[in-house]
């Protein structure tokens, strides 16, 4: 990065981007119901459904 100063346009970009990140809401989704144990299969590379997997 340089040392220059930050223009008006850029300093109110990154406090539009520092409101958004702190009004973010996260969902609390419920577990999921009959999916593989441990991390996600097709995501991780242990396809353990047979070797296949299928992205819909």
């Amino acid at each position: 990065m340089t040392d220059r100063p930050l223009t008006d346009a850029a300093k109110r970009a990154l406090a539009e981007a520092e409101a958004r990140r702190k009004a973010a809401v996260t969902k609390s989704l419920p577990p999921e119901k009959g999916g593989p144990k441990g991390p996600e299969p097709t995501r991780f590379g242990d396809w353990e459904k047979k070797g296949i997997t299928s992205d819909f």
